[in-house]
């Protein structure tokens, strides 16, 4: 037999290493970090983020509205030093009759886009909700296909639909029997009506643009809100005898709040600064009574001549207005909950 002890030198003997490593029994050191800021510390990297992407322009539009920039401070060679005007840009805008007819524009668009949007998109939510899940899901695709497509994309399309020449709107509505057109519109030959050529017809067209592009993220989102509501509420109440309407008022929306409070909120953000599609639709800053603030704040800053103070002042404003709408709206909805 072969000895598998090892020879020590100081006499006896010791087993050979069975080839698992050993455990180590000193104590680990203890990391320097206190445990409750390491949640702040892994945040550090997405807070560096926002702060170059979003944080830092904001910070330079804000300086901008207070100075004097145009082709002298904005040209490749020797560009010279932006002049401080103070609130010279702000008393401007104030004084120009333009902002106020593209504020007014701003904000009743905004209210009748929004409000449209989520009563369109809470009812298409409901209905998808009573369909069969493959049924839900086809409709589903079909409706996100419209929210999916690029903004300018959507102003180039529906301009195709109500071009004066080649669109398809003049051509339905000349389909129409003249007896009934006249009876609904006052006319009967629609042959190179120029729709964007005012404001009250660009606006129109642009409420049954957004709310086309916007409603299907409302509805999904509803559908996913009432996927989670139990059926027993909706059993009782049926027998009850509780009628549709009442049904929605009594269970359905108290119980989405949250998530109505949600979508108000990004509707409100994102129709109160649409850009591209209004843009697109009047072929550029063309029509001067049809601009709101965005549309405003670019004209001034890069129409010729470009006066960028002017539209870092307006952004300036429509920043602040924002601020103030959800901020009035985020407190009316924590009152609410707290009376609740």
């Amino acid at each position: 037999m072969t000895d598998t002890s090892i020879a020590r030198r100081g006499g006896g003997s010791a087993s050979a290493p069975s080839g698992r490593p050993r455990r180590s029994h000193r104590p680990q050191k203890a990391s320097g970090l206190n445990p409750k800021l390491i949640p702040y510390v892994l945040l550090i990297p997405g807070l560096a983020v926002i702060a170059a992407l979003l944080l830092y322009p904001m910070i330079q539009v804000f300086v901008i509205s207070f100075q004097k920039v145009g082709i002298p401070q904005i040209r490749d060679v020797n560009p010279k030093p932006a002049d401080w005007v103070g609130w010279e840009n702000y008393t401007k805008v104030f004084e120009n009759d333009i902002f106020w007819s593209s504020l007014r524009n701003t904000v009743s668009f905004a209210v009748i886009a929004v409000t449209l949007t989520l009563a369109v998109g809470t009812a298409v939510g409901v209905l998808l909700n009573q369909l069969s899940k493959r049924m839900s899901t086809l409709v589903i695709v079909g409706i996100m296909s419209a929210w999916a497509v690029p903004p300018v994309a959507q102003g180039v399309i529906w301009r195709w639909l109500f071009d004066a020449e080649a669109g398809i709107i003049n051509w339905a509505l000349n389909l129409l029997p003249d007896f009934l057109s006249n009876a609904l519109f006052g006319r009967a030959d629609w042959t190179g009506e120029p729709w964007t050529n005012e404001a009250f017809t660009i606006y129109l067209i642009l409420i049954l643009m957004v709310l086309w592009s916007s409603f299907p993220f409302v509805a999904v989102s509803v559908l996913a809100g009432l996927k989670g509501i139990p059926t027993e509420l909706y059993e009782a109440a049926r027998v009850d005898g509780s009628s549709p309407w009442r049904t929605f008022w009594q269970i359905t929306f108290p119980l989405l709040k949250p998530v109505f409070a949600v979508l108000t909120i990004l509707s409100i953000i994102w129709d109160f600064k649409v850009f591209s599609q209004l843009y697109t639709l009047m072929n550029g800053p063309t029509v001067r009574e049809a601009f709101n603030l965005s549309v405003f704040s670019f004209s001034e800053a890069f129409k010729a001549p470009p006066k960028m103070g002017s539209g870092a002042a307006i952004a300036v404003i429509l920043t602040i207005i924002l601020l103030i709408v959800t901020a009035f709206y985020v407190r009316q909805m924590l009152k609410s909950e707290e009376l609740r």
